[in-house]
């Protein structure tokens, strides 16, 4: 009957996911410099369903996703057994997220990947000397003594390594935003959910305890009233500043793979140093701080397809090069009609991050650290919330019960599509200049 079931619903998501078109080639273009052709397939009316599977099949592995048969599934772990993780870039989000994986007693990190051998040295010290080095993530990947992998590499590897990896039969923690583009999403859901893959994208607020209470206590609850406003802000972001302290290539630093599939330049230290200030690798604090924040509020507001987006700002302060905006502000739009904002700024003055619901009956202001609910009449309740790397260390515990109990984790895969679908748009309209409007049911972005 389980089984029956999930073929079913396989078959259901290939029904939606064929009936989508290519999202925004015109934004594609501009970013990337080239022309991206994605076609457009249906099936036949009266076709078997045998024959649908068949086509579906053809279908998924055309966008690089393996259907693997169950005998090249991974191990089903048993609640006592030993997980075996490898890291593929471990800099230094990876390896600050290693680290809490490396808490629980389970887990064992055997193997590590990166184009940078200063932070394989620095992981291997934290595994202790004993994982294995790979330069190249399908050799990683090809070992069959690894259980699970942690891709913390810049965004624009995300996809394709979190596909080659569901489609070896790893499950995946993926740290935000889960895409590069809105449709990278797809292809990405396919080869988890064809492949029966867990995969976390690392929005760790999901598993944060006082996240989890405010959202049972005030909007499960209703007692916010009619929320019309969720403005969300995150100022001077280190991880936006960062200044590398050399200037020559390293010897151990692999340029060209670095850049993966992103058009040729010449070595320059900051967009390697600091990537996430350029869109030729990322989306600058739009998918890397916003992505957080919208993820919090769709999931509270329990909605997570905008209909329309705007956006300004630009490079007002920091003239170092960088293509991603320093000061930014987004809108964005929703069918049950509320907004949602964000604003941030990396110039000096102004520092801290939060996200505030504004309703008919009170305000609730959420951080990483605490909450307080003010309503219309009375005095504001405060509650503290954990430290920040304790939200860390709660999504990857979530993460590793679920590979055990084989159920969907607080950051499954199409949250993290959302979440990140959501960004891109105001990414979009930042870049284009104009309203973006998308069509919810087919996840496409409008003609003008």
């Amino acid at each position: 009957m389980t089984q029956a079931f999930d073929r079913w619903i396989q078959d259901l998501y290939f029904h939606w996911a064929d009936r989508r078109m290519s999202q925004n080639i015109d934004w594609l273009k501009k970013r990337d410099g080239r022309t991206m052709t994605v076609s457009k397939s249906t099936t036949k009316k009266g076709s078997s369903r045998r024959e649908f599977i068949r086509q579906s099949a053809r279908k998924a592995a055309a966008m690089g996703v393996a259907v693997a048969t169950a005998g090249s599934w991974s191990r089903v772990l048993g609640a006592n057994e030993r997980i075996r993780l490898g890291v593929i870039g471990p800099g230094v989000r990876g390896q600050s997220v290693m680290e809490q994986f490396q808490k629980n007693p389970e887990v064992e990190v055997v193997a590590l990947c990166d184009v940078y051998e200063d932070n394989l040295k620095k992981a291997q010290n934290l595994a202790g000397g004993k994982a294995k080095e790979f330069s190249d993530h399908r050799n990683l990947l090809e070992q069959k003594d690894i259980d699970a992998v942690l891709i913390a590499t810049p965004d624009h590897w995300h996809a394709s390594i979190a596909i080659d990896a569901c489609n070896s039969g790893k499950d995946v923690y993926i740290e935000k935003p889960l895409t590069f583009s809105i449709a990278e999403g797809e292809q990405i859901i396919k080869a988890a959910r064809l492949n029966d893959r867990i995969m976390q994208v690392g929005m760790q607020q999901r598993s944060g305890a006082h996240y989890i209470k405010a959202k049972a206590e005030y909007f499960d609850t209703r007692k916010l009233g009619k929320i019309t406003i969720a403005r969300t802000w995150w100022h001077g972001n280190s991880y936006h500043l960062r200044r590398a302290p050399f200037t020559e290539k390293p010897a151990g630093l692999n340029w060209k793979k670095f850049l993966g599939s992103r058009p040729w330049r010449d070595w320059d230290v900051q967009q390697f140093w600091n990537w996430r200030a350029y869109l030729d690798f990322g989306g600058g604090q739009i998918t890397d701080l916003f992505t957080h924040w919208i993820d919090v509020v769709q999931w509270f507001m329990n909605e997570d397809l905008p209909k329309s987006a705007v956006a300004a700002g630009g490079v007002y302060h920091y003239k170092d090069g960088r293509t991603a905006p320093d000061t930014i502000h987004v809108l964005l739009e929703y069918p049950s009609q509320w907004t949602a904002t964000f604003e941030a700024t990396l110039a000096p003055g102004v520092k801290g991050a939060g996200i505030e619901f504004v309703g008919t009956e009170g305000r609730l202001e959420i951080t990483r650290s605490s909450y307080t609910f003010t309503p219309l009449e009375g005095k504001p309740v405060k509650e503290a919330g954990d430290p920040n790397d304790q939200l860390t260390a709660d999504h990857v515990r979530n993460f590793l019960n679920c590979l055990k109990s084989r159920q969907r984790p607080h950051g499954d895969v199409l949250v993290g599509h959302r979440s990140a679908l959501a960004s891109h748009l105001g990414n979009i309209a930042y870049l284009e200049r104009r309203r973006i409007e998308l069509d919810p049911i087919r996840e496409e972005i409008l003609p003008t």
